[in-house]
């Protein structure tokens, strides 16, 4: 849907292109909320300066993620959007709880 009624005003093509965008940003926003955080996590700071801080933390983690999903399709010579993101979350929260997995 759109409120765009003019035709001239903006081209098939670029619609399309718009809701492509738009359905990549609405596949990673649900990845961080559903999916790495949980339906139920709250935020747990205080201040809005921390909560900032710990926004920032959860789209530095999704982007991590991300980046080894590209990696490992690139290897793979396989599109990394075919990539769940899911299966590769599974194995960032084991490595992430292994004792060692942070040097000293």
């Amino acid at each position: 849907m759109t409120t765009i009624v003019d035709p001239h005003v903006t081209g098939a093509e670029e619609l399309a292109i718009a809701y492509l965008q738009r359905r990549a940003i609405e596949s990673a926003l649900d990845e961080l909320k559903t999916h790495q955080l949980g339906p139920r996590t709250l935020l747990r700071s205080k201040s809005p300066d921390l909560a900032f801080q710990e926004i920032c933390g959860h789209l530095c983690c999704h982007y991590a993620i991300r980046t080894l999903i590209w990696e490992a399709a690139d290897q793979a010579g396989k599109d990394p959007d075919r990539v769940s993101f899911v299966a590769a979350l599974r194995p960032a929260r084991r490595s992430v709880g292994q004792r060692g997995a942070f040097p000293s």
